[in-house]
């Protein structure tokens, strides 16, 4: 498994003692590599805006990109190499498009600051704002198989919306989607 974008690796921490994967992270942020280091997690220290050149085609199982794709200055260049070097990519991503996002810049006027979403519009680290309806048509424009697909709340607790239902991209807070090539 690679993670990238790992933070403090505590999620492949989680997946090395229970599931007993083996994994690496990628992150650029010099204290949550220390952190990393710390957690007992294999990290590289690196800009995933760069790329992942260094990694040979079908190098890992799994890639995971939590939370860190609306980061990216090109996301469809972030995505090609997820599933360059994975079989598969386990994807999550903020949705924009949430009803109580879309209330919030109704009534206030102002871009919403939620649990999910916890930056100022001036000091966010999202520069592409998508909704999951948005993320799902990349995908196929991109010819990426979305395998499974499923809406949360900033608590990763499934919506009952989830899957293909009208409603899902109203009341999905968050996306989680498990993508391979097609």
């Amino acid at each position: 498994v690679l993670d990238l974008g790992c933070a403090d690796g505590l999620l492949l921490r989680y997946l090395s003692r229970v599931s007993k994967v083996r994994g690496y992270g990628i992150e650029i942020a010099d204290e949550n590599v220390i952190a990393c280091v710390r957690n007992g997690v294999n990290v590289i220290q690196s800009d995933l805006e760069r790329g992942l050149a260094g990694f040979d085609a079908g190098s890992f199982d799994t890639i995971i990109l939590s939370q860190t794709l609306q980061a990216m200055r090109d996301p469809r260049a972030v995505l090609s190499d997820l599933l360059r070097i994975g079989r598969t990519a386990i994807v999550s991503v903020p949705n924009f498009g949430y009803w109580k996002n879309r209330l919030y810049l109704g009534i206030k006027g102002q871009m919403p600051v939620t649990k999910t979403l916890a930056y100022e519009w001036y000091d966010t680290p999202n520069i592409h704002f998508c909704t999951l309806t948005d993320f799902v048509v990349l995908c196929e424009r991109m010819n990426i198989r979305v395998n499974r697909r499923i809406w949360v709340d900033a608590l990763g607790n499934p919506s009952r919306f989830s899957g293909r239902s009208m409603f899902a991209n109203l009341f999905g807070e968050q996306g989680v989607f498990l993508l391979s090539r097609a």
